[in-house]
């Protein structure tokens, strides 16, 4: 074989060797990762204010007036109504909030009113909900709770389906500083089926989780 030709089969079969290597690394990965997360947090924080969401369910009390309380649901349109008070924006504001709200439209008819709000069954807005979409039992948006891992959004959504392609899912996460989205690999098959604790990593309020489908 000539020298010239030698060389063109060398070079070849070495373009050959990257490509392959490049393919067993998962070259569809973005790169990014995310530090794991403890099963059990040894460092459990307090999580951020809870903001009322569309079909959150509340009671307002009224001390010594408990004629004006009532147990309410928060409307798709974001108000509430108790007796007294018509329509009044619930959406986006702390419990806290909205009992300074309801106090100020009361002292038109009772002086001093003491009023508190209490959520019972919350929903929250769509920036305080974990949302699972993909090849899962039951995609699902589910309420963020203060130290929420990876583990436990899967356990909310019945872990992965038949055919999911876990270990490929995603992880999109807006930053707060810029604005901007972030993506985010996941390994959610090394994780829920081998048992494999450095896939687990910390969850923030808004994220999105998309899970693909295997091509086999």
């Amino acid at each position: 074989m000539r020298p010239f030709a030698q060389s063109r089969l060398a070079l070849a079969i070495g373009a050959g060797a990257f490509a392959l290597a490049g393919c067993a690394s998962g070259g569809g990965s973005t790169g990014n990762t995310l530090p794991p997360a403890t099963f059990v947090g040894q460092d459990e924080q307090v999580g951020e204010k809870y903001i009322i969401g569309a079909l959150d369910e509340l009671t307002v009390f009224v001390w010594r007036n408990p004629e004006l309380g009532a147990k309410v649901q928060v409307r798709p349109d974001g108000r509430i109504t108790t007796p007294l008070i018509t329509d009044m924006t619930a959406v986006g504001k702390t419990p806290a909030e909205l009992a300074d709200d309801i106090k100020a439209q009361l002292t038109e008819y009772i002086q001093d009113p003491l009023v508190s709000v209490m959520v019972d069954k919350f929903q929250g807005t769509f920036s305080q909900q974990i949302r699972i979409v993909g090849a899962t039992e039951k995609p699902a948006s589910i309420p963020y709770r203060a130290n929420m891992t990876l583990l436990d959004a899967m356990i909310e959504v019945g872990g992965l389906s038949e055919f999911a392609a876990g270990d490929k899912a995603r992880l999109v996460r807006q930053d707060r500083e810029t604005g901007r989205q972030k993506e985010y690999d996941l390994k959610i098959a090394r994780l829920v089926k081998r048992g494999d604790t450095s896939a687990n990593v910390r969850l923030e309020p808004g994220d999105v989780i998309i899970i693909p489908e295997s091509m086999f």
